[in-house]
């Protein structure tokens, strides 16, 4: 009754949901019959073999039906590894050839020579060059650079971290700062990357105020045919004669043509090509002028050299409104980027690297300058900078389509040479070149050991008491060692070498210009290119070992026809130096004993604070102590002449 009463009610719901739903009966015995089938094809257990069953532990080797038999056509395998097949082995591999290593980097013969012209204090550049051979040699032979790793950041501590700020708390505004307002007659200077651009006014002034006399043997730049903004800011300035070097090499320059001047230093050689470009760009205006295109290219082998250079384009550019760039190392690389991208760029002035630096990454374009000066060539061509300057000139238009100038204060035969290839033919002008030291710089001598230098020296700043003096040394470490002195004894001074960092080197020069720092002590990185007014006196505690280095130095006083001293000290260690730079000078220096007043006892002082100890790299043996004036084996010479001076230690 059950099972009727389910099948009544299993038909019911089918006569709803529909008949497909109504269980087969045919089906369910289908089921039954394949299963029973299955069970019949189970294979029986061979005899001598356990029949694993749900819930028994399987036997190590046997399965479910015995132990396994090997199938044929299979070989065995190696001891412990898998049965293989008939097959026939893999023929062995073929060993990798070994990767073909390049060759290590060395120097070639007239590199080696290039190497050894580098002098002490030049140390930066010869490790410069030095690193560009490196990759080139590296581009040549498909070497990638390795990067260096980079420092993990050092986890915060739970007081360092920056308090939270709640989810209603606003930011405080900061309150906007009015901007100041820049005065009309204030001085530009040139910072970290640009020279500052004044939005030029139309300020009315009557080119007939500036009237200046005719004098005979002198030229006015009256008679040069300038333009009249450009003769606004010299009449700013305060000009009225062109110098010797200005009135030989504008009438060409001025036309086009290329030209090269050889001059004395402090003579105007940097006015003269600023002129010449600045007159060029006014009456020759361009109706497109793309951003980051200069019309002209300046190209000084030191950064001072360069912000010199761009200081006076600011004082000529008064009234012009044209815009000038310096580019060069040790400063914010960013910054100087956003200078040139932020408006049209008229001059630019650089240095050799910083210049590729930008043009390689397309940030400033060269190619279409038209007028190319190259300043103290004979550094920049004879001082391992020939392969930056080629690659500057190559990526200018051809030399039938630019003007090319060259100035130095020196200029050789061989220099001439190779700036001949980049030139179409040049004029050469030397303006008074059997007289290389100025007329207004009185030159002395004087004769004394190496232990008596700093006393003379110190005597001579008591005395005469300067309003500002730059003294010379040889080396870095000579001008480490007498800057301490002269703190010890009382004279406030900076230090000016390789090593000093750009920024600081920028702070001490707007110190020392400014008045605040009267006593300078510098190696010859401060040599060239600056122009320092009222200074009086130069001193070269050690004579320079280059006579054109000497040449350099006392230019710095003397200028503009103002009077200036020259003091040389020339000790046992350094006098053999005089008859170079007497055969450059064309003349005598007479040399002098120095007077008892100029050698008086110095004064008591503070002790010398002790020096940190360098570690010595693998050339000093033995105990004992190091001979002074470094190493050096009997009867070599000494590179710089000595330790420079000595102070007793009692003092």
């Amino acid at each position: 009754m059950r099972k009727d009463w389910k099948l009544s009610l299993l038909k019911k719901i089918a006569s709803v949901f529909g008949k497909k739903d109504e269980p087969n009966n045919n089906g369910a015995k289908k089921q039954q019959e394949k299963s029973s089938k299955s069970q019949q094809k189970k294979k029986q257990p061979e005899p001598g073999t356990v029949e694993w069953r749900p819930g028994q532990k399987p036997v190590k080797g046997k399965g479910a039906g015995g132990p396994r038999k090997k199938p044929q056509g299979q070989r065995k395998g190696p001891k412990g590894g898998k049965p293989q097949d008939d097959r026939p082995p893999r023929p062995p591999r073929k060993p990798r050839a070994p990767k073909k290593e390049a060759p290590p980097f060395e120097l070639g013969p007239e590199e080696i020579e290039r190497m050894k012209e580098f002098r002490p204090e030049e140390e930066d550049r010869r490790v410069a060059y030095e690193k560009r051979l490196k990759q080139r040699w590296n581009e040549k032979h498909g070497i990638k650079s390795e990067r260096p790793e980079r420092k993990k950041r050092e986890p915060r501590g739970d007081g360092d971290r920056k308090p939270r700020r709640n989810d209603g708390e606003k930011r405080p505004r900061r309150e906007q700062q009015p901007k100041r307002e820049r005065p009309a007659d204030a001085p530009y200077t040139v910072t970290a990357g640009a020279t500052e651009r004044r939005k030029t006014e139309d300020v009315p002034w009557d080119p007939e105020t500036f009237t200046i006399a005719p004098e005979e043997g002198k030229i006015r730049f009256h008679d040069l045919e300038l333009h009249p903004k450009l003769m606004q800011s010299i009449h700013a300035l305060g000009w009225e004669y062109a110098t010797p070097i200005q009135g030989e090499i504008l009438p060409g320059t001025l036309k086009g043509k290329d030209m090269a001047g050889r001059a004395q230093t402090g003579t105007g050689k940097t006015a003269a090509f600023l002129i010449s470009i600045i007159n060029h760009c006014l009456k020759n205006p361009l109706e497109k002028h793309s951003a980051s295109s200069p019309r002209a290219l300046i190209i000084a082998p030191t950064r001072e050299l360069a912000m010199q250079i761009g200081e006076d384009s600011v004082g000529l550019n008064k009234f012009t409104g044209l815009r000038t760039v310096v580019l060069y190392g040790g400063m914010d690389y960013n910054k100087q980027q956003r200078e040139l991208e932020d408006g049209l760029v008229d001059i630019v002035v650089a240095t050799p690297g910083r210049l590729l630096d930008f043009e390689n990454k397309n940030v400033v374009n060269i190619s279409h300058a038209e007028i190319m000066v190259i300043d103290e060539a004979d550094r920049m061509l004879d001082m391992g900078f020939i392969p930056d300057v080629r690659r500057i000139i190559y990526k200018t238009p051809a030399k039938e389509k630019r003007q090319t100038v060259l100035f130095s204060a020196t200029l050789s035969d061989d220099v001439m040479k190779l700036a001949a290839a980049w030139m179409v033919d040049p004029e050469r002008i030397d303006v008074e070149p059997e007289q290389v030291a100025v007329d207004t710089v009185d030159q002395k001598v004087f004769i004394v050991t190496d232990d008596q230098k700093f006393t003379l020296l110190y005597n001579i700043i008591k005395n005469d008491n300067p309003d500002r003096i730059i003294i010379f040394t040889n080396r870095r470490d000579q001008a480490e060692r007498l800057s301490e002195d002269l703190d010890r004894y009382g004279h406030k001074c900076e230090m000016l070498s390789g090593a000093v960092t750009q920024k600081k080197r920028m702070r001490i020069l707007e110190d020392f210009k400014a008045g605040k720092v009267k006593v300078l002590v510098a190696t010859d990185v401060a040599g060239r290119g600056i122009h320092v007014d009222g200074l009086s006196h130069v001193v070269n505690f050690n004579i320079p070992e280059n006579p054109d280095d000497y040449v350099h130095r006392i230019g710095r006083t003397g200028r503009a026809g103002s009077l200036g001293q020259s003091i040389t000290f020339a000790c046992e260690m350094e006098s053999f130096e005089l008859p170079k730079i007497e055969e450059l000078l064309g003349m005598d220096l007479p040399c002098k004993m120095p007077t008892e007043e100029m050698l008086a006892e110095l004064p008591s002082a503070p002790p010398r604070k002790p020096r940190a100890r360098r570690p010595q790299q693998g050339g000093h043996r033995g105990g004992g102590r190091r001979p002074q004036g470094g190493h050096h084996r009997a009867g070599q010479k000494r590179s710089g002449g000595g330790t420079g001076h000595r102070v007793p230690r009692d003092k």
